[in-house]
């Protein structure tokens, strides 16, 4: 069968193609996607090409119901909604591989498990002891997902910077306890008080050399910053004579770091309203529209940009 999908073009840039998909196979399942989360890997790879050496599939934060059966597969019906999948309408896929999501009024642009899966790695490196002190530094979707879900998690404070306002709000809903633009003209005070405020953990979520710094600038002497956030390329820099000489303890939580499997958890926390994505989800898109729409974000054309959802509408499969 013929199904839509995403093709990133080399040089940058993405075009709509058809591949044709066949039946699963034994111990797969078939799913037809729903919708599927726009990640900031999908668009550093719109910007860099399809040839670059860090190109991310087309999509890898899908949500769908099962459509076929494998041979051998038990557990799992025809029809349920599960998490799995990417840009691509159908999508075979490990029966092992995807989990299934409870009865939920929620919308499928609401259901994006794979960035919260990888929020509760996030959160697991943080090794959070009651009346720790954290900041977090970069306050996009990845961010703002890991304050909704430390809030509450016994933190004395939970200190939010980032550079735009309206994010920084949406922190302070969020239950950040305090949020500072560093752009602002009075940030290196603010800088310098939280320099001595002894904070133990500073979770790094921007993917900027200028957030790392500031990351080890602010973490007390023997703290931790946990590196969330991708730096893409092959180059970033650090200061050994700091991270030496205050003993910090450098995490990497990226998806490969798990601790546990993070899907479970992360469908919980979807489930109980602890991370509520229906705030953040600014900006849901067909996929026919896609290259459009990644050509106006990727040149500062889209406004209040935070996170975006591909969607299939299920008239739209080519046979």
């Amino acid at each position: 069968m013929k199904a839509k999908n995403v093709r990133y073009t080399p040089g940058g840039g993405a075009e709509i193609i058809e591949t044709e998909v066949g039946d699963p196979r034994p111990g797969e399942v078939q799913v037809e996607v729903a919708a599927c989360g726009i990640c900031s890997w999908d668009i550093q790879t719109f910007k860099a090409g399809g040839d670059s050496p860090y190109a991310a599939p087309p999509g890898h934060e899908g949500i769908g119901h099962v459509a076929k059966l494998g041979a051998g597969v038990r557990g799992i019906e025809i029809g349920q909604r599960v998490a799995g999948g990417g840009f691509g309408r159908l999508r075979n896929i490990r029966a092992n591989r995807v989990y299934p999501i409870p009865d939920s009024n929620l919308a499928e642009q609401h259901w994006i498990v794979e960035p919260v899966s990888c929020v509760v790695t996030g959160m697991d490196h943080c090794h959070l002891k009651a009346g720790e002190r954290l900041a977090m530094v970069g306050c996009g979707f990845m961010g703002l997902m890991m304050i909704q879900g430390l809030a509450g998690a016994g933190a004395d404070q939970l200190i939010a910077l980032d550079v735009d306002d309206a994010r920084l709000e949406l922190a302070l809903d969020m239950g950040a306890t305090e949020a500072h633009n560093v752009t602002s003209a009075d940030f290196a005070d603010v800088r310098a008080d939280l320099r001595g405020r002894g904070i133990d953990t500073v979770v790094d979520t921007s993917g900027a050399q200028d957030g790392l710094d500031i990351a080890t600038d602010i973490v007390r002497r023997a703290g931790r910053v946990n590196l969330f956030g991708w730096i893409k390329g092959d180059r970033a820099t650090f200061n050994p004579s700091t991270w030496h000489g205050k003993a910090i303890t450098i995490v990497n939580s990226s998806p490969a770091a798990q601790l546990r499997d993070p899907f479970p958890p992360a469908i919980r926390l979807l489930e109980k309203g602890v991370i509520d994505l229906r705030p953040l989800v600014t900006h849901v898109v067909d996929i026919d529209d896609y290259p459009a729409f990644m050509q106006g974000l990727t040149t500062g054309q889209v406004e209040g940009y935070i996170k975006g959802v591909v969607r299939h509408g299920r008239d739209t499969m080519a046979a």
